[in-house]
């Protein structure tokens, strides 16, 4: 059974699967509870949406360092290095693929 902690509005605030001072049972299928992870689920989501153009963006970002020479690309660590050169090939295998930064 979870626990709920309210606000002074008696809101859900928070969630937990262990009893805690301050919380208070609720029903696993409550409806109530159900639109809080609702809410939560939704806050993650629309962060999560953000996280493939960031990687890009950041993928672009080191490989201008790079060819600027601010930063050489054995510098990474080698995991970083292996996860950019495979990201690099299937991305140079894609028609049409994106270029954020472009050839300014």
């Amino acid at each position: 059974m979870p626990f709920v902690q309210r606000d002074s509005a008696h809101r859900i605030v928070a969630v937990s699967q262990l009893p805690q001072d301050g919380m208070e049972p609720i029903a696993a299928d409550d409806s109530e509870l159900a639109d809080f992870l609702a809410t939560l689920n939704d806050e993650a989501s629309r962060i999560s949406a953000t996280d493939q153009d960031f990687v890009r963006v950041l993928e672009d970002v080191v490989e201008l360092l790079v060819s600027r020479g601010v930063i050489l690309f054995t510098d990474l660590p080698d995991s970083a290095q292996q996860k950019m050169i495979y990201r690099q090939r299937l991305r140079s295998a894609l028609p049409g693929s994106l270029d954020l930064l472009g050839d300014d």
